[in-house]
């Protein structure tokens, strides 16, 4: 699979099967993302995976109590509160592996760095056919005492990116996506270089470079 073909067939997987993530693939994927670029070429990041399910099952409950009790700070707070009292829902739908992306809180760029670093992992993940979702729902938690102290991390870590990883039970759908908002400061080319994009189908349609760009 290409990087374009991966860019545009990555989606967010909430529905994954029993098939256990091998440590090779594991390997493969937070390889690609400490291949991402870093601010100072620091390279922060670091890497902790949960495959134990026994120990998910822990996380989801631990987050799930303290969003109940912190959801009036959300937007959409009502249609939240429902979701996390369902004592079936799974804040990390089923998946067999969780990977923490964290850096050190005095890290400026830690954000910054942990989110590019995501991207390559969640690209590299669709490129050997597993599906991956940013659990926004734990990230919260996770970054309290109670929740770094649970998975044995540095109380002076930032959790930026908790992604799940796994096989998922079907193909996910395409998803129609905006036109990209562009604003040109300075002169406006006459013809794009890129085609505007269009809501995707089952064959995504071609882009058209510019021959004039600078490789």
């Amino acid at each position: 699979m290409d990087t374009l073909q991966a860019i545009r067939t990555r989606r967010s997987v909430r529905d994954f099967n029993r098939e256990p993530v091998s440590t090779d693939m594991l390997y493969q994927v937070i390889a690609a993302a400490g291949f991402a670029p870093s601010a100072m070429n620091e390279q922060p990041w670091h890497f902790t995976i949960v495959n134990d399910t026994e120990i998910l099952n822990g996380l989801s409950k631990r987050a799930k109590a303290w969003m109940v009790k912190n959801v009036s700070n959300m937007p959409r707070s009502n249609h939240f509160r429902d979701i996390l009292n369902d004592p079936d829902f799974d804040i990390f739908y089923g998946a067999p592996v969780l990977v923490l992306i964290s850096a050190p809180t005095e890290d400026h760029w830690a954000a910054e760095d942990c989110s590019v670093a995501a991207q390559n992992l969640m690209l590299m993940a669709t490129s050997l056919g597993l599906g991956s979702c940013w659990i926004g729902f734990s990230q919260d938690w996770l970054n309290t005492p109670d929740g770094r102290e649970f998975l044995g991390l540095s109380q002076q870590s930032l959790v930026v990116a908790p992604i799940v990883l796994g096989h998922p039970k079907a193909p996910p759908p395409p998803v129609a996506r905006k036109a990209p908002a562009i604003t040109w400061v300075g002169q406006k080319p006459a013809h794009p270089p890129v085609e505007k994009t269009r809501p995707q189908t089952s064959r995504p349609h071609p882009i058209v470079l510019n021959p004039l760009r600078r490789p």
